[in-house]
């Protein structure tokens, strides 16, 4: 008999979970990819989507960057032992890109940001950024931009006029 093929939606992890208030609060300069250490059930809530990076931050402290007020929701179907649902996780990064990380942060209104939670070659791994805070005319220009750019789609498509 021959081989079954795996079927292709098994081992295909959620979508990314997206931190999507940090792109309309900050402004981006660089992006890093980071390993997520993660407990037991905490791996099974992130690959159904459960979790939520709304209010999530990054820091450097000792040498490591550690992930805070990320919230993983506890696994459904769990016994006891469950996870803390904003717990401090540790991020995985090499020591000179942790270095730099930590000198670029210490400047002036940079901060570190976590852009998104994925899983890579089954591994969860976790899209940080180092960003600069957006003040307020800022994101008023953006929603001007926004609301203009759609506008514009309307028109072209016959559906304003």
């Amino acid at each position: 008999m021959g081989k079954r093929k795996a079927d292709p939606k098994s081992d295909a992890g959620p979508a990314r979970i997206q931190n999507r208030k940090a792109h309309f609060d900050y402004e981006i300069l660089e992006r890093y990819e980071a390993g997520l250490v993660l407990q037991g059930t905490e791996v099974k809530s992130l690959f159904k989507g459960r979790a939520n990076l709304t209010d999530a931050y990054c820091e450097v402290r000792e040498g490591e960057v550690w992930l805070r007020e990320a919230d993983i929701e506890p696994y459904d179907h769990a016994t006891h032992f469950q996870h803390e649902r904003r717990r401090e996780r540790k991020l995985l990064l090499h020591k000179r890109e942790i270095r730099l990380i930590a000198r670029r942060s210490q400047e002036k209104g940079l901060t570190i940001v976590p852009l998104a939670v994925y899983f890579k070659h089954g591994k969860a791994k976790v899209e940080i950024a180092l960003a600069r805070g957006k003040r307020q005319y800022d994101k008023r220009r953006q929603i001007a931009q926004e609301d203009e750019r759609r506008t514009r789609e309307q028109i072209a498509r016959g559906r304003l006029g």
